[in-house]
């Protein structure tokens, strides 16, 4: 009754309620295209000054600058990228070739897979276990055979969706050039917040995308060429696929590129060459591995201000949430939760307890 009584109040409940089931309904509908939409936003927000220069000389024609804008980063950015992801594809075709048969020998014949492992040290403390070894290597090799195949499969699947999402997206750019900063005031006008805290917000956002991409593609690109060559000169086939890979794997911080380089060092070593498969360990753990250690805390960390292990948790949860692509996610969602917390603070402050000193 008390509702019914203040038609004012009844108004503003059902223009709540009315709001937010009509939101929801647009969001499931276009939730396909969500994560196109933010990374066209992250993108375009972060090489708008270069839209503002080419804008500036072609003398404020902005349409003809933001379409120049898209046209430059296909040309200069992602032609190069793509090109890359051919010869990779191809050495990815011609890898899965050649183990093809290898999986399938060493799964019909698990045997030879003890007797490889022979050459490596203390392997004869595993004698007594030889049966659930080898049931379990066998497993292990027609597993990854299996997500080897099952991968490449899917990822020729998923070319022709991914096309669709990158030229959307590109289409996107071209128009959050135009109206991008139009539509972030419209979004923040609607946020009941003072103007300090979207501001703190919004440079958050924008430091911790540009340095969780100028980390994660610095440090991709040094150990995936790093480790690349040492696979090349290990004598390794498809040296360029897998420091393709490497590059990718790079982004999980504290394993990264081990996932790669260390079954490749045990088969080296059980394949008879200890030595190759000692100094690839060596060379791929003290110098390739080295660099996340060294460059992320500092490239990323230091920019985005948070810690090491909140960046670690915010990586690895964003990728199994959101695929490849939550290496960028998860940390900008992990920094935006540590400014609302710190706004939280500073609007509650007066019934909130002093903090303590640490001891």
């Amino acid at each position: 009754m008390g509702v019914v009584a203040d038609p004012d109040r009844f108004r503003k409940v059902f223009l709540l309620l009315l709001l937010v089931a009509i939101t929801a309904a647009f969001v499931a509908m276009i939730r396909q295209f969500l994560l196109t939409l933010l990374l066209a936003a992250i993108f375009s927000g972060l090489t708008y000054p270069l839209f503002g220069r080419i804008t500036r000389a072609l003398r404020g024609r902005r349409g003809l600058a933001a379409a120049v804008t898209v046209f430059f980063l296909l040309l200069v950015l992602i032609g190069p990228a793509l090109m890359l992801a051919g010869v990779v594809a191809g050495e990815a075709f011609r890898v899965a070739q050649t183990a093809r048969p290898w999986v399938e020998n060493w799964v019909e014949n698990p045997g030879e897979l003890f007797d490889r492992l022979r050459a490596l040290p203390f392997v004869e403390a595993l004698e007594p276990y030889r049966t659930q070894v080898l049931t379990r290597a066998g497993e292990l090799v027609g597993s990854f055979g299996a997500f080897l195949f099952d991968s490449l499969s899917a990822a020729t699947r998923g070319t022709l969706g991914f096309l669709v999402h990158f030229i959307l997206m590109l289409y996107v750019m071209f128009f959050f050039y135009l109206d991008g900063p139009a539509i972030l005031r419209k979004i923040l006008y609607y946020l009941p917040l003072p103007p300090e805290d979207e501001e703190r917000m919004m440079d958050k956002f924008v430091s911790v995308t540009r340095a969780t991409l100028k980390g994660t593609l610095i440090i991709g690109v040094l150990q995936g060429a790093l480790a690349g060559i040492a696979f090349a000169v290990a004598g390794i086939d498809g040296a360029v696929f897998w420091g393709a890979v490497m590059m990718v794997v790079s982004i999980i911080p504290g394993i990264g590129i081990a996932l790669v380089w260390v079954p490749a060092a045990i088969v080296l070593a059980s394949s008879g060459r200890i030595f190759a498969g000692i100094g690839l360990a060596a060379w791929c753990g003290l110098v390739a591995g080295s660099i996340d250690n060294v460059l992320r805390p500092r490239l990323v960390g230091r920019d985005s201000g948070m810690h090491d292990l909140l960046i670690l948790f915010a990586t690895l949860g964003g990728i199994l949430l959101f695929g490849l692509v939550g290496f960028l996610i998860g940390p900008i969602l992990a920094a935006l939760f540590v400014t609302v917390w710190d706004i939280y603070g500073v609007v509650f402050r007066d019934v909130l307890p002093p903090a303590r000193e640490a001891e």
